[in-house]
């Protein structure tokens, strides 16, 4: 047996609800799936359906392949045949429910919509059917209770209540209800930004603007590219609905859910740029990352999302191991007219990762000279960093000292001040007081723990930083510095099988130009005088 399709004496295979069918294209399609090759995968799932069109498990892989390519012809008739079988997942309902509001079909919208109440979106059907009620032209809010159900049916009831509430005319209410739910999270932001559209769109564009303040770069494009808003619609209700869910989804790992809802909401709102950004996000998460660029390609220059574009498509990038494309991109934002010191920042980063030092350290100094008397802490941090890892300690050594006098309360700060400091024996004792410091303040830090059981040990109190150091490899055991340093600890107390032990264990994550010296210290021990590059 074969996911239910069964061999056949020519090669070929039988649906074990249909006819005798070709192997070949769900084969081809199978393969095609387990490579990320979503186009190819969707053509042969195509085919394979059309050879055999009740097959529930051709329909399955099929149905989830083109939602993931977009395919919304394969959606739907791999769709139908497991509605017909029983079997369609939980999403369906909601993509049924996007074509009924799409057809302006309203048996069909009730229909999905009780079948969502008896699934795991149950939370969100009274909302739903509001915004259901609203394009009908019926009363929109009587059923509506944001008290009633359990705490998350609570919390989408309440949104989309203050977002019929204006959208039916009842401003000020609907102001009024909305403040008591905004806070700084993205739900937030994305709920100020649905707001603004429909308060823009009743001719209130003076509340709108009220609600678009901060500095987020979504929230000041859409300052300047409000313009008329949007018309309230059950479309407008479902994608910002089900984008909502989706958005929440984004904060674990992908799921096909994720991308059934994001289609369900492009379904209605086709050009609703927030969607494509979810889009991308979630098929760059599942490998998917020709499409994720392919979403991300479609949001416009005009766009408020057109910048957190361009940075996601770096992001994209980066996930699916294309540095060099990735850091040309970053280079090119950096660059841009209008770049800020976030477009710096993320191009230092690259470089870091690069290994790229002293391109890093002129990308961080650049982020300082952009962000001006805002500077951070932070800033100087990744400029002693980066200009440490060129060999350039004196600089170093300057910008983590205006890292610590911004920030003296800062562990990370004190911390890598105070180590460099003592790798290199400079003001030893008052390093080591920085670092009792940045551990009183943050006792949890196995690298904070570590620094400073170097720091005893490098003073000659091995036993002192011992149980230190056991402490923060029990923390981190991953940690190849962390191991190191413990197994120099044991070596300097006697204990040489467990000093080796160590020693093994962080060749096993050690960098390439790390394992000479780590193999050279389980053979023979550590130089006397030696110190780490």
């Amino acid at each position: 047996m074969l996911l239910g399709l069964t061999l056949g004496s020519a090669g070929s295979v039988s649906a074990n609800v249909g006819p005798t069918v070709d192997l070949t294209a769900y084969a081809r399609a199978r393969a095609a799936d387990g490579d990320g090759r979503t186009q190819i995968a969707v053509a042969g799932y195509d085919k394979a359906l059309l050879q055999a069109p009740e097959s529930v498990t051709v329909a399955r892989r099929a149905y989830r392949e083109a939602l993931e390519a977009g395919d919304d012809a394969l959606i739907d008739r791999s769709l139908a045949v497991l509605q017909k079988n029983g079997e369609a997942p939980p999403d369906a309902a909601l993509l049924s429910l996007a074509t009924a509001i799409r057809k302006n079909d309203l048996p069909a919208q009730n229909a999905a919509l009780e079948r969502i109440g008896k699934g795991p979106f149950e939370f969100a059907q009274a909302s739903l059917r509001a915004w259901v009620a609203f394009g009908a032209g019926g009363d929109a809010l009587t059923a509506l209770d944001p008290a009633k159900g359990k705490a998350v049916a609570r919390r989408f009831n309440a949104e989309n209540r203050a977002l019929l509430l204006i959208a039916s005319g009842r401003i000020d209410e609907g102001v009024i209800a909305l403040q008591a739910l905004l806070g700084t999270d993205q739900a937030s932001l994305d709920l100020r930004v649905n707001a603004a559209q429909l308060l823009a769109g009743e001719g209130r564009g003076e509340l709108a603007q009220a609600l678009l303040r901060g500095d987020d770069r979504v929230i000041v494009a859409f300052r300047s590219r409000l313009g008329n808003g949007v018309k309230p619609s059950a479309a407008f209700g479902l994608s910002r609905l089900l984008l909502r869910l989706a958005a929440d989804l984004a904060e674990g790992d992908p799921t096909p859910i994720s991308i059934a809802l994001i289609r369900a909401a492009l379904r209605v709102e086709p050009d609703n740029d927030r969607a494509k950004l979810l889009l991308a996000d979630a098929l760059s998460r599942n490998d998917a990352s020709e499409g994720a660029l392919l979403a991300l390609q479609a949001i416009g220059p005009d766009s408020p999302f057109h910048a957190v574009a361009l940075d996601a498509r770096i992001t994209v990038l980066n996930r699916a191991g294309d540095s060099a494309r990735a850091l040309l991109a970053a280079t090119a934002l950096s660059a841009a007219p209008g770049a800020d010191s976030e477009d710096a920042t993320r191009l230092g980063g690259l470089f870091l990762t690069a290994r790229r030092y002293n391109d890093a350290a002129k990308a961080f100094t650049l982020s300082i000279k952009r962000v001006g008397n805002d500077v951070t802490w932070a800033h100087y941090l990744q400029l002693g960093s980066a200009l440490d890892q060129a060999k350039r300690w004196p600089e170093a050594r300057k910008a983590l000292e205006k890292a610590v006098a911004l920030a003296p309360d800062e562990p990370l700060a004190l911390n890598y001040l105070a180590y460099a400091r003592i790798e290199r024996g400079e003001k030893v004792a008052e390093s080591r007081a920085m670092l009792e410091r940045a551990s009183s303040l943050a006792p949890d830090d196995a690298s904070v723990t570590d620094s400073l059981a170097w720091a005893y040990f490098r003073t000659g109190d091995a036993p002192r930083a011992l149980p230190l150091l056991e402490r923060a490899a029990r923390a981190e055991p991953a940690n190849g510095d962390i191991a190191e340093h413990l197994g120099d600890a044991y070596w300097a107390v006697g204990r040489r099988y467990e000093a080796r032990y160590s020693w093994r264990a962080a060749a096993i994550v050690a960098n390439p130009g790390d394992t000479a010296r780590l193999a050279a210290k389980i053979a023979s021990g550590p130089i006397e005088g030696a110190r780490r590059p």
